[in-house]
């Protein structure tokens, strides 16, 4: 298949996401009103329905491997692009986003957003919020679930280092929980800017999990190691060669 053909359908495929988006939040939307389980029903079917167009549209297959975790967790993923957010999401029975305040006037994606339970917060309000977040689901106000975080706190394309940020380590003392490094190669294919999107097998791999009560220091070591290993071994697999320089 041609580059150009490759494109256009790259190009078609993006559209359509954002327009079964749009449909979707809208004929989701009163159900999501009246239930949180009708919020999360929501986004567990767009996710499924992203996969299979990714599949067919630009012929990018999705695998999941290892054991999703079920329980209350600290999901610690590695970040390439919107993809890996719709494949761990669409694991996980509750997931749930730290996400930037300003997001939940953001239509469809902040209502649904709030309603799964996702964390608003503000600069700097963080360890507030997380503290709320936990004190809700202690009481019952809100149901507990895996919280997904981003450790290097933005998108990083296959075989480039960005350190992982101290907050992660915050969190992770702060919950208490046992922490699951997720790994993948998704940025193989989907980059972090522009329309392609090559045809392949993206997968992403859950870890086994990281024990609560680490030192901070001896924590972020085993999770940046683990990640970072796991990834580069995935996108070797996906026929990637990183670049010496």
């Amino acid at each position: 298949m041609s580059y150009a053909i490759q494109w256009l359908r790259s190009l078609i495929f993006n559209a359509m996401m954002y327009v079964v988006m749009l449909v979707m939040g809208v004929l989701y939307l009163p159900w999501a009103l009246v239930s949180t389980h009708g919020a999360v029903t929501a986004c567990h079917h767009y996710c499924y329905v992203v996969r299979w167009m990714a599949g067919w549209m630009i012929g990018l297959r999705s695998e999941i491997r290892g054991d999703p975790p079920t329980g209350e967790v600290m999901i610690a993923a590695k970040h390439q692009s919107f993809l890996d957010v719709i494949l761990i999401y669409g694991a996980v029975p509750r997931g749930k986003f730290i996400m930037k305040s300003i997001l939940k006037y953001a239509p469809v994606v902040g209502w649904f957003g709030l309603r799964i339970g996702c964390v608003p917060v503000d600069r700097g309000k963080r360890g507030a919020a997380i503290k709320k977040m936990l004190a809700d689901v202690k009481s019952g106000k809100i149901q507990g679930g895996q919280l997904i975080i981003y450790p290097q706190g933005t998108r990083v394309a296959p075989g480039v280092h960005r350190p992982y940020k101290a907050g992660t380590a915050a969190l992770y003392r702060e919950m208490g929980q046992p922490c699951v490094p997720v790994a993948l190669n998704i940025g193989v294919f989907w980059p972090k800017r522009g329309v392609y999107r090559k045809p392949g097998l993206a997968v992403v791999e859950f870890l086994d999990p990281i024990a609560p009560g680490l030192p901070t220091e001896t924590f972020m070591a085993q999770l940046e190691d683990t990640v970072e290993r796991h990834s580069a071994r995935l996108a070797a697999e996906a026929g990637f060669v990183a670049h010496v320089t």
